[in-house]
């Protein structure tokens, strides 16, 4: 007995540093290992990518001529030195930014065969996009609020749109972008990611994350439905009482023409309101099941709707069209 003693020692032991190993693994198996992550991007055949390339590429050529153009003829024509075009220029230039922290990175995958992004990266990525989608959804709360007051009490517009208040109310929908982005972000960085790299989307986005999380997302989930609440609905709030009140006031107006004038004020923002939001909830509306709709959905608001705004607002703006023929007048002039 006392000779069969060392033997079973020397038998516990080797399982007891296993067992200490493997619980050190599991500690460790967070996502300080991952240096990096893979994006899966569109499932199609190889050479399909081609033409998806030529069409993000094509996309974001009109994003880019679009708001850069759209912000040169506000800053450029005083006519245009209102708060409804102060509006209008922050939200180009916040379409402008969050599409291009999209559009390169997964155009150059399109031609990687790594597909990687760094975790630092992958995390800048989440961040920013965050940042202008949600102060874009604030900014257009923003612009509802405006026509509200444009059509609802003209008499008082300028007192009551002043330039305090305009820069205030763009000023608070960056500082709620920032503050749910950073919080969103710092969420993300105490996730660990043990199981897998690959993450099945074109960018770093939350909810593919959350998909090759090893991690407890029960608090994760409550505070992200917390945040969504508290950006979404407040939003989406402002932006239906105050179309109500406009339809109303429209309504009792007696002259249809006066009635087609009021309500194309409003239709560029309303087209731009419906195509973002449309988007948005059919993106999280969509089953985890579905990724591939997902990713359409996604690539709606992160690049077709800011190339269709500059668009929507230029070609159902007067203002705008006249600016645009203005200087357009002054570069043959100078030729």
């Amino acid at each position: 007995y006392l000779g069969s003693q060392p033997r079973v020692c020397l038998f516990i032991l080797p399982c007891a540093s296993q067992q200490v190993s493997a619980m050190g693994d599991k500690g460790t198996s967070n996502h300080t290992e991952v240096t990096d992550f893979i994006l899966v991007g569109f499932k199609v055949r190889p050479e399909l990518h081609i033409l998806l390339f030529l069409l993000f590429l094509f996309v974001y050529a009109m994003v880019l001529i679009g708001n850069v153009g759209m912000m040169a003829i506000i800053l450029t024509d005083p006519r245009l030195n209102t708060p409804m075009y102060f509006f209008l220029g922050n939200l180009s230039f916040i379409d402008l930014f969050y599409s291009s922290v999209i559009a390169p990175k997964a155009m150059i995958n399109f031609w990687s065969e790594s597909k990687s992004i760094s975790f630092a990266g992958c995390m800048t990525q989440l961040f920013l996009f965050a940042l202008f989608i949600v102060t874009e959804g604030f900014l257009l709360a923003a612009m509802a609020y405006d026509r509200f007051i444009a059509i609802c009490n003209p008499l008082l517009y300028s007192v009551q749109m002043s330039t305090r208040l305009c820069t205030q109310l763009v000023a608070g929908s960056y500082f709620c972008g920032c503050f749910t982005s950073v919080l969103q972000t710092s969420m993300t960085l105490t996730l660990s990611f043990c199981s897998s790299r690959v993450i099945d989307h074109f960018y770093c986005d939350a909810r593919p994350l959350q998909r090759i999380s090893c991690s407890d997302l029960f608090i994760y989930k409550m505070i992200s439905f917390f945040l969504s609440s508290i950006i979404i609905l407040p939003t989406v709030i402002v932006i239906i009482v105050s179309y109500m009140y406009i339809v109303s006031t429209v309504l009792k107006i007696h002259s249809t023409e006066g009635r087609k004038k009021a309500f194309s004020t409003c239709s560029s923002h309303l087209g731009v309101v419906s195509v973002l939001y449309g988007a948005v909830f059919f993106m999280y509306l969509t089953p985890d099941r579905f990724p591939e709709l997902s990713k359409v959905a996604s690539l709606c608001y992160t690049l077709v709707t800011p190339m269709l705004n500059p668009l929507i607002y230029s070609l159902r703006n007067k203002d705008v069209k006249e600016a645009l023929k203005k200087i357009l007048e002054k570069k043959n002039t100078v030729l």
